[in-house]
């Protein structure tokens, strides 16, 4: 059994979030992120080419944005983002949003690509 403590995880900065690699270390078929979120200007979207992607909202609250359609979401909602769907997730302005994301994908290094698409809410 391995169980990975919160208090291991080592955060990283990526283009507007913070991510942690919860599979660090680990021989596996999949890649889970922690990930941190902050509301800030100008966020852009990324996608994954190499499989879907299953978000699960830990705390927080915000939009999610996939290929032009936004949705608001809330603690405890999961959101389903097809493979190669540009998307980006924004939390209510002042708040941070906490996710999990689950990848049917062994490296995410390899499966992550950051777009130029400005997925700004203005009216958040």
């Amino acid at each position: 059994m391995t169980v990975i403590r919160s208090d291991d995880l080592v955060f990283v900065s990526l283009p507007g979030r913070q991510s942690a690699d919860g599979l660090a270390g680990i021989a596996s078929a999949s890649s889970v992120r922690s990930v941190r979120l902050e509301h800030t200007p100008g966020r852009t979207a990324h996608r994954h080419p190499h499989s879907e992607e299953v978000v699960y909202v830990v705390s927080g609250a915000g939009t999610v944005w996939i290929d032009g359609e936004t949705t608001t979401v809330t603690a405890g909602d999961i959101v389903h983002i097809p493979p190669g769907c540009a998307h980006a997730t924004v939390p209510v302005p002042g708040s941070v949003m906490e996710l999990t994301c689950y990848f049917p994908h062994p490296d995410l290094g390899v499966n992550v690509e950051e777009t130029d698409i400005d997925v700004t809410m203005e009216d958040q």
